[in-house]
């Protein structure tokens, strides 16, 4: 069963999203529609996601369309920060310090990298190259941005995200956060990209 905060606090983004006027909003999906996208894609919403998507469905530009959309354009989105972690264990020597004495030879390392890398929390597109974790009775997760090897936090939860990408940006909503990633794995590569100096975005569009 959903968790109730969680419920409030993904409808109260929704409905803010709205109020900001910038977006296309569409009827939200149904229960049945929420269950069909989580059985074809193998993962579960975060109540305030689920929450956030039965309110309305936002559409257009960078938003993933769970209802019409291309289905292989979705599983690629849904694929692409583990692919952005091997292109850091491929470009920029990342290794986990869980996966033991990295192979020398880099074809290994991606292999290795791989396997490891699918026991780690699917992280759900959001709106362009942002996201949340999934998970069935979680909620408040902060809203991951991610590019490459370059993550950053990009929001408290799913309200101050909506407010900072969607709001005015002369109220706070471009300043770059210090906030720790709750999902397991991509809190550690998050920090790994902060230590390791790639570029920083204090970026307030999708771009």
């Amino acid at each position: 069963m959903a968790n109730p905060f969680g419920v409030r606090l993904g409808s109260k983004a929704a409905r803010l999203l709205a109020r900001l006027g910038r977006v296309e909003i569409r009827p939200g999906l149904t229960e049945p529609e929420l269950a069909g996208v989580e059985t074809r894609f193998g993962f579960a919403f975060a109540d305030d996601h689920r929450a956030f998507l039965s309110v309305g469905l936002p559409t257009g530009g960078a938003w993933p369309d769970w209802r019409h959309g291309n289905a292989t354009q979705l599983r690629s989105w849904l694929d692409r920060p583990v692919e952005d972690v091997v292109f850091a264990v491929v470009e920029a020597a990342y290794w986990h310090s869980s996966w033991g004495t990295r192979p020398a030879r880099k074809a290994d390392a991606v292999a290795a990298a791989r396997t490891r890398l699918a026991s780690v929390p699917q992280l759900v597109p959001v709106y362009a190259h942002r996201y949340l974790p999934e998970g069935r009775a979680t909620f408040a997760h902060p809203v991951l941005s991610i590019r490459g090897a370059d993550i950053i936090s990009y929001g408290y939860d799913l309200i101050d995200y909506v407010r900072r990408e969607f709001g005015d940006p002369q109220d706070g909503g471009a300043e770059e956060l210090q906030v720790a990633a709750t999902a397991e794995f991509w809190a550690d590569f998050l920090a790994w990209s902060n230590e390791e100096g790639l570029p920083s975005r204090s970026d307030a569009g999708s771009g």
